[in-house]
């Protein structure tokens, strides 16, 4: 599963790891991605999102279908 968000599109994030010694080495930090399953009215049919956890609230305030029109219109495919 790749570490981007349908609705934020939120992606890795890259940066160093600081030892006690104080060196750098490379590292990522990816976002709480999490497959969510939700039912679509609209079209009468279950979609399966790949989501941020904060994408997750976003759809609970929101709505799924307001959800899925702004992952359309960032030119997603549901």
């Amino acid at each position: 599963m790749s570490a981007h968000c349908q609705l934020t599109g939120a992606t890795p994030g890259f940066g160093n790891r600081i030892s006690h010694s104080h060196r750098r080495t490379p590292r990522r930090f990816d976002p709480n991605i999490q497959r969510k399953r939700y039912w679509l009215p609209s079209e009468g049919r279950h979609i399966r999102l790949t989501l941020s956890a904060r994408a997750v609230r976003t759809v609970d305030a929101i709505g799924v279908e307001a959800a899925v029109a702004r992952i359309r219109a960032r030119g997603g495919n549901v």
